[in-house]
């Protein structure tokens, strides 16, 4: 017996795609994106105010550029403290009110997960040769020219321009930044580095983050 088009159709389960890498994604950078009480910089809840502008239809999932605590020497890809926000673009609660109103509205949630290198906030201890955290970054003793000049350890170059060295005077040694002066490496040999890692993921997926786009994946 002969089978339409429909009935084969209707038998066919539907398509789900995988959100987490056949979707439509926007990104915001919050500094520039709505600034809610005209202080100059975009802030969470300007995201909030344009969640129903953002979810129109295509677009399935929001990712966030940092809002974590930073200086701000590199537009928050200079972290401090991965489970604080950066003041001037809101509060832990505001974090809660954007989540919720984006999955109000069938949106997923991606937040930036940097761990190539923190801020250099950590380094600038005078105490980081003996803190139990100096083993999180990349360390190495000087060399000398045939003047006696110290020298870094190698030719390697930061991103930024210059060595990829910086030297700590508190420690007599020089640590690695790929990108900027402020922004220190972190060793992922260290398997300290790995389980804290692992802990910032728990911490934001446990508030109802959907998933992270890992910056600067490469270098790590």
């Amino acid at each position: 017996m002969a089978t339409s088009q429909s009935e084969t159709d209707s038998k066919v389960s539907p398509v789900k795609r995988a959100w987490w890498k056949e979707c439509s994604v926007y990104q915001i950078y919050p500094s520039s994106f709505k600034d809610s009480n005209g202080d100059g910089t975009g802030d969470i809840p300007g995201v909030i105010e344009k969640l129903d502008y953002i979810a129109r239809p295509g677009v399935d999932i929001v990712w966030l550029c940092p809002v974590y605590q930073s200086p701000q020497i590199d537009m928050g890809y200079d972290i401090s403290d991965y489970k604080e926000t950066h003041e001037p673009y809101g509060t832990m609660d505001d974090v809660n009110r954007l989540i919720a109103g984006l999955h109000q509205r069938g949106l997923k949630f991606l937040m930036d997960l940097v761990v190539n290198h923190t801020s250099d906030q950590v380094i600038q201890d005078n105490q980081v040769a003996a803190s139990a955290y100096r083993d999180w970054y990349i360390w190495r003793s000087p060399t000398y020219d045939r003047n006696g000049n110290r020298c870094p350890p190698n030719n390697w170059k930061s991103y930024f321009g210059g060595s990829a060295w910086e030297y700590h005077a508190a420690s007599g040694e020089y640590y690695l930044h790929l990108f900027a002066v402020e922004q220190p490496d972190l060793n992922w040999k260290n398997p300290s580095v790995r389980q804290a890692v692992y802990d910032i993921m728990r911490f934001w997926l446990d508030k109802g983050v959907d998933g992270f786009r890992r910056a600067l994946h490469p270098w790590i």
